[in-house]
């Protein structure tokens, strides 16, 4: 079927380790045999279930897997504990470092600090053996890998001391641009991993994870967090904007600083002020995973239609499904689809 709209699915570890028996631990991500292995495998299982991607998945240079969301790279770089299980996603532990700790922190060097440095290892005998690479990884977000380090009193710092907060969002950018510069120059992506929707815009494109900004104000975020994400956007443009919120359009006037040309839209953001506010960026509408399990497939392809209606364009947009969990209906999986195959509507 010819599908004139991009769709973009991501499962969670636990749908592929339930349907298929993929186990998402250190190997997965750190030995390059089985992140391979696993690679044609799930490329496999898409096309066999959905129709998606090529008929017959061969063998390639992956070096970071673009079938699942979730960053721990950066985090490990700055010093998390690292924890991996079969049916999740890497869980950085949270540190909780005193202010005296946090301002001790300096960049590490990105090349032999674990596990670039194994990481790295693999790109060259990967392109040795193969002649180039793919893939990339999640480098996670400003304000996340910020509570991860410093725990809630962080946001108390960014109120109550400036300096520890300038600190350490000037660590994290500094280690997010070098990751994600090396990735790009060796594989030409540097985000794929963060979302696969940057495929239907410029694949090129740095995607930086907003998770956590929808737990601040827009002000908050103008007065603290802009200026770093601003020189992240000139150092690493294409730029992208992942905001997984519902409040998107309380932050489009700040975010309207950054030069963006792809931004996140959350489920339950204001679609319509946000397609005008970011009217020159690709649009990636986000449907909610719960709603994607719970519901009927009916429902979804309301949900799928309204997002588009709103949005008011019938070109620069597309749809996704992110952290889709085991038991969602493949009958959901093929509404996104068939709403796609029929817009704009005739």
């Amino acid at each position: 079927m010819e599908r004139t709209l991009p769709v973009s699915l991501i499962f969670n570890p636990n749908w592929w380790f339930r349907n298929y028996g993929i186990s998402f631990e250190r190997p997965f991500y750190l030995d390059r045999q089985t992140r391979i292995r696993n690679d044609v495998l799930m490329r496999r299982a898409l096309h066999q279930r959905f129709g998606l991607g090529e008929p017959r998945a061969e063998p390639r240079p992956i070096i970071g897997s673009r079938h699942v969301a979730g960053g721990f790279v950066v985090p490990a770089l700055v010093g998390a504990e690292i924890r991996f299980e079969p049916n999740q996603a890497p869980w950085p532990v949270p540190c909780d470092l005193s202010r005296e700790q946090i301002l001790a922190l300096k960049p590490p060097p990105v090349e032999t600090t674990w596990p670039m440095d194994l990481l790295l290892a693999d790109m060259d005998a990967l392109e040795r053996e193969f002649g180039y690479l793919v893939g990339d990884f999640n480098t996670d977000g400003l304000l996340n890998v910020a509570l991860l380090l410093r725990g809630q009193q962080f946001f108390l710092d960014l109120l109550e001391d400036p300096e520890l907060a300038d600190h350490v969002f000037g660590l994290i950018a500094e280690v997010q641009a070098r990751v994600a510069a090396l990735v790009r120059s060796r594989t030409g992506t540097c985000s794929v991993s963060v979302n696969r929707s940057i495929l239907h815009a410029d694949p090129r494109t740095y995607l930086h994870s907003n998770c956590s900004v929808q737990m601040i104000s827009p002000r908050l975020y103008a007065q603290r967090l802009l200026p770093y994400e601003q020189d992240v956007a000139r150092r690493l443009a294409p730029y992208g904007i992942h905001h997984c919120g519902n409040n998107l359009h309380l932050f489009s006037e700040a975010y309207s600083q950054v030069p963006c040309s792809f931004v996140d839209v959350g489920w339950g953001s204001d679609v319509a002020r946000c397609s005008q506010a970011f009217s020159g960026a690709f649009l990636n509408l986000r449907l909610s995973p719960v709603r994607m399990l719970q519901q009927s497939a009916e429902c979804i392809r309301e949900d799928a239609e309204r997002l588009l209606t709103q949005a008011g364009r019938a070109a620069n947009v597309g749809l996704c499904a992110i952290n889709l969990d085991y038991g969602t209906p493949d009958a959901n999986v093929a509404a996104l689809f068939d709403v796609a195959s029929r817009f704009p509507p005739s």
